[in-house]
């Protein structure tokens, strides 16, 4: 990586954990903040998650491991009132970089688009729906809720995406690292069980 891309990265790290913006935004700001040329390149999301996992180390040691076990059992508790569509979670909360000021990404795999809103507007459930990225780059429903985490004592953005169930199937490749780019509901809570045992 060379040090233009280098310091984007670290920059957009820096936002990434202290302000809770995503990785695109928090790379284009960090661009804007250096005072570089928007044509500069940038870092991919790989280099950036690296940066956030030693800025993670560096400052924020003592409360991240807290937090992140905090949203990943409100992650859990959704997941698990939203069994029925085949839950999976993703992003800084599986990869174990969010701290409180990440929100959590569940997908969702449904028969049918609409259950899933359905199901919120049953359980009586405030949300916002709203058009975001997918896994694939493209648009995908999202069902936005701001749900309270006891153990934080605060509210967390829950985006709930809803996929058609034959996405499931390209769901699981593993990532540019060989990584599981994201867990359904066993594969969370075993995640959970390893923290406790560390």
């Amino acid at each position: 990586m060379d040090t233009s891309k280098r310091e984007i990265a670290a920059a957009a790290a820096r936002l990434v954990v202290e302000e809770g913006l995503e990785y695109g935004p928090a790379k284009r700001r960090a661009l804007r903040d250096l005072g570089l040329s928007t044509r500069t390149a940038l870092p991919n999301n790989d280099e950036v998650e690296a940066e956030v996992r030693e800025y993670i180390e560096l400052f924020c040691a003592d409360t991240q491991p807290r937090e992140l076990h905090a949203l990943r059992m409100l992650a859990l508790e959704w997941m698990e009132r939203m069994a029925v569509f085949r839950p999976h979670v993703g992003g800084a909360v599986w990869h174990g970089t969010a701290t409180r000021l990440s929100d959590i990404y569940i997908q969702l795999f449904c028969d049918d688009s609409k259950s899933a809103e359905i199901a919120l507007i049953d359980h009586h459930v405030d949300y916002e729906p709203r058009m975001v990225t997918g896994f694939h780059g493209e648009q995908v429903e999202a069902l936005s809720v701001h749900a309270p985490s006891r153990l934080l004592g605060e509210e967390i953005g829950v985006h709930l995406l809803v996929y058609d169930l034959d996405d499931l199937r390209g769901a699981l490749k593993p990532d540019a690292q060989g990584r599981v780019p994201r867990g359904d509901l066993p594969a969370l809570r075993r995640l959970i069980e390893r923290e406790k045992d560390k």
